[in-house]
């Protein structure tokens, strides 16, 4: 028993001092502390966007239409006269809604459909891998433009698009990395003492394999932001009124001659968050893979 519970504290000690150890040498990294700052700049802006600015995202004032920037309206205002940084703050909720969604759930699917292409029979491999190529044949954009023209433009179709098409990303680097483990030796020891398939795919494949695809998600996130908002902007992705910043930066476009801040606005966003989660990306990336780190 006392074995038992000084096991149990040395894994878990181990395992906190390891959390501590991957923050210490990500805010010890200049790129990666970066990218932690944007990112965290990026998740309080959405999560507290409500509570940030005096205004409603929806809130029309024509009177003021097209203002400059003012202590009033600190990004001026677009051409309904409604807050521009308040939509800009909006906006990121929503990016961010699709990025969490659409990632967690071709996440999951890839990873279990990657594992079962990996150590399944090659009958189902094949199968697999002809469903991926047939799906990632069509280039994204144009898969989501003629589905989306189809069904209408909508959150929930922008999101499941970009579910369809993460999925066999995912999958393929999976099935890469089970077929490298499949003839192991604690996986063919695991076998001979008739483990059954579902534990060795969950304890001794999912370990091995969850790591570099969290770091290739987080790396993903910006990537799936400019889909929402490139879709956005072409008048495919969220319905008006709901804040976006491709539709500001499409607003900003029809009237650039009159005011710059428009594309100021829905531009620079999508700049700093591609850079925040590259660089947090890269960081992790250097602390988590042990063929990468650095300084041994």
């Amino acid at each position: 028993m006392s074995v038992q519970v000084s096991n149990k504290l040395t894994s878990h000690s181990s395992s906190s001092f390891w959390r501590i150890t991957a923050f210490s040498r990500l805010i010890r990294d200049p790129l990666g502390l970066l990218g932690l700052v944007l990112v965290s700049l990026l998740l309080i802006g959405a999560l507290f966007a409500n509570h940030l600015t005096p205004y409603s995202p929806k809130a029309l004032d024509v009177k003021n239409r097209l203002a400059a920037p003012s202590m009033s309206h600190l990004l001026g205002t677009d051409q309904l006269g409604r807050d521009t940084l308040t939509r800009v703050l909006h906006g990121g909720r929503v990016a961010l809604q699709v990025a969490a969604w659409s990632i967690s759930i071709a996440l999951v699917v890839g990873l279990v459909l990657g594992m079962l292409a990996g150590y399944g029979p090659r009958w189902l491999d094949n199968c697999l891998l002809l469903v991926f190529d047939a799906v990632r044949s069509f280039p994204t954009i144009i898969f989501a433009l003629a589905l989306i023209t189809l069904t209408g433009p909508s959150l929930k179709m922008v999101i499941t698009v970009i579910i369809v098409t993460s999925i066999p990303v995912y999958a393929r680097i999976v099935r890469t990395q089970t077929m490298a483990l499949k003839e192991q030796e604690f996986v063919l020891a695991a076998r001979s003492l008739g483990t059954s398939w579902f534990r060795i795919l969950r304890v001794h494949f999912l370990p091995n394999v969850v790591g570099p695809l969290f770091i290739l998600a987080s790396m993903d996130i910006p990537v799936v932001v400019t889909i929402e908002s490139g879709l956005s902007f072409l008048g495919m992705g969220v319905r008006p009124p709901t804040a976006s910043w491709g539709a500001t930066l499409a607003d900003g476009y029809a009237y650039i001659r009159v005011t710059p801040w428009l594309v100021v606005a829905g531009g620079v966003p999508l700049i700093l968050t591609t850079l925040g989660f590259t660089f947090m990306g890269e960081a992790l990336r250097d602390i988590l893979d042990p063929r990468l780190r650095r300084g041994l």
